[in-house]
């Protein structure tokens, strides 16, 4: 028996493929032909795009406050770089008259 490899598709063209399936312009079998995937999978696709399209709206933009306190690493690492540049600007500014 020869092993048949498993498609992998990027979410890039699952996405092309399923606004294709949502236009209505071709059948899915149309679209097989064309894209070379199994009218189930087209189907499936666009079953999925419809019921997520609204949470793409949802996503603010930005980082949320609530992603900086969650990781302290990344806190840190922004106090240690804001010294690092005030003692910088202290020893190039010289003495304070």
């Amino acid at each position: 028996m020869s092993e048949k490899k498993r498609n992998s598709f990027s979410s890039q063209f699952k996405a092309k493929v399923a606004l294709e399936a949502i236009r209505g312009e071709k059948t899915l079998n149309e679209l097989d032909k064309e894209f070379t995937i199994h009218p189930n999978q087209v189907g499936q696709w666009k079953r999925e795009l419809q019921e997520n399209a609204a949470g793409l709206f949802e996503v603010k933009q930005g980082p949320k406050a609530d992603d900086l306190v969650a990781d302290p690493e990344k806190l840190y690492t922004e106090i240690g770089r804001l010294k690092v540049e005030l003692d910088w600007l202290k020893k190039k500014a010289g003495p304070y008259p």
